[in-house]
C-alpha cells in the first residue's frame, strides 16, 4: 500500500495517471467483501460503519506522531500501545475515504491493517519521500478508483519540497485525489491537510490557498483536516466556512450521532465546551446525512491518539 522510499524525490512526478502508477498505488478493484451497512445502521461497536453505495464514509483522524524514544510503556502517548487501538478503531469503523494527519512512515502499517487489503493510500512524507509526517489519503479501492492526485506545501513555493514561508517554523503540506465513484460515476475530489499550530497567518494562508483551489474545481470537494483553529470561531473558519461558502458536516447532519466536544481532549476527558479544532468541509450540494466526533477507547480506556476522529456519512450531489 506505501510508496517505497525512493518511489519519490520532487513534487513534479506526482500529478496524474502517470504518477499514481510509477508509485505503484493504484490496483485493480479488489472482490467485494462483507456487506455494508446502511445509513442509520450500526454494526458492532461502529458509529457509521462501511458506507453502502451512494453513500460515501469519510473520516478526519489525527493519529499523532511516533515519539520514539521520548516515551515509556504505560505512557498514554506511547506509540507501540497506541498503534494496536488505531487498528482496531478501523477496522470498526471502516471509511470510505479516511485522511490521517501527523502519520510517520513506521505509522502507516497500523493504518493499513485496519482498513484491510482492499484499501490504498497515496501521499508522501512532508520532508520529501518517507519523511516526515504524511497528510496522506486512504481510499477504498474496491469503491473508488482514483483518477489523478498530487501533494503541494503550503507556502510561497508550493513545488519546493518542505519549504515554509507564511511564518510557520513546521513544513505543512496538502494531499488531494480526484476520485470517480466504481458504483454511482460521480467524481469527486478529497482534499487533506494539517493546518500549522503556531502562525495565525499560515493557517489563514493555507485555508485561502484551499478555498482557492477548491473554486477551481469543477466536482464536489471533501476537505479533511486538523486545522488547529476553532470551528465557528476562527480567520480560517471564517475564508473556508463563514465566507467561503463550504460546508460544516457536524452543523450541517442531518443528524449528529455523538454530543459535540473538542477534538483535542489530549488523553483526557472530552471537553463539552473544548475547541473542535479537526473538521470535514463539503462544498454546496453535498448532503451530510450523520456526523461524529468518535470518542472511543479500548476494553482498558486507553486512547488511540491525542485526538479524537470527526466522520462524516454523504451523499454527492
Amino acid at each position: 500500500m506505501r510508496p517505497t522510499d525512493s518511489s519519490i524525490t520532487r513534487r513534479g512526478m506526482l500529478g496524474g495517471a502517470a504518477g499514481l502508477a510509477a508509485a505503484g498505488t493504484l490496483a485493480a478493484a479488489a472482490p467485494a467483501g462483507a456487506a455494508p451497512v446502511r445509513p442509520g445502521e450500526r454494526r458492532g461497536a461502529a458509529l457509521i460503519g462501511r458506507a453502502r453505495p451512494p453513500y460515501l464514509h469519510a473520516m478526519s483522524f489525527n493519529i499523532r506522531y511516533d515519539r520514539e524514544g521520548s516515551t515509556s510503556p504505560g505512557e498514554p502517548d506511547y506509540w507501540p500501545e497506541r498503534a494496536p487501538l488505531v487498528t482496531e478503531f478501523l477496522k470498526k469503523e471502516k471509511p470510505t475515504i479516511l485522511g490521517v494527519q501527523e502519520a510517520e512512515w513506521n505509522q502507516l502499517p497500523a493504518v493499513e491493517a485496519g482498513l484491510g487489503d482492499s484499501y490504498r493510500m497515496l501521499g508522501y512524507g512532508r520532508a520529501g519521500g518517507s519523511a516526515g509526517e504524511y497528510s496522506s489519503i486512504f481510499y477504498d479501492a474496491r469503491r473508488l478508483e482514483a483518477l489523478g492526485w498530487d501533494q503541494y506545501w503550503l507556502s510561497d513555493t508550493p513545488d519546493v519540497i518542505g519549504s515554509a514561508t507564511w511564518g510557520n517554523r513546521v513544513t505543512r503540506i496538502v494531499t488531494w485525489v480526484r476520485f470517480n465513484d466504481r458504483e454511482t460515476g460521480k467524481e469527486f475530489v478529497h482534499i487533506n491537510s494539517h493546518f500549522d499550530h503556531q502562525s495565525e497567518n499560515a493557517r489563514v494562508r493555507s485555508a485561502e490557498t484551499v478555498r482557492d483551489q477548491i473554486a477551481a474545481l469543477d466536482v464536489p470537494v471533501v476537505f479533511t483536516a486538523d486545522v488547529n483553529a476553532a470551528a465557528e470561531d476562527s480567520a480560517p473558519y471564517d475564508v473556508l466556512v463563514t465566507d467561503g461558502g463550504l460546508q460544516d458536516t457536524w452543523l450541517a447532519a442531518a443528524e449528529q450521532l455523538t454530543p459535540r466536544v473538542g477534538t483535542f481532549p489530549n488523553y483526557g476527558t472530552p471537553d463539552p465546551e473544548g475547541v473542535k479544532i479537526d473538521w470535514i468541509l463539503v462544498t454546496p450540494g453535498v448532503e451530510v446525512l450523520e456526523a461524529a466526533i468518535n470518542t472511543w477507547t479500548s476494553k482498558d480506556d486507553r486512547w488511540p491518539s491525542d485526538h479524537t476522529p470527526v466522520q462524516a456519512l454523504l451523499r454527492l450531489p
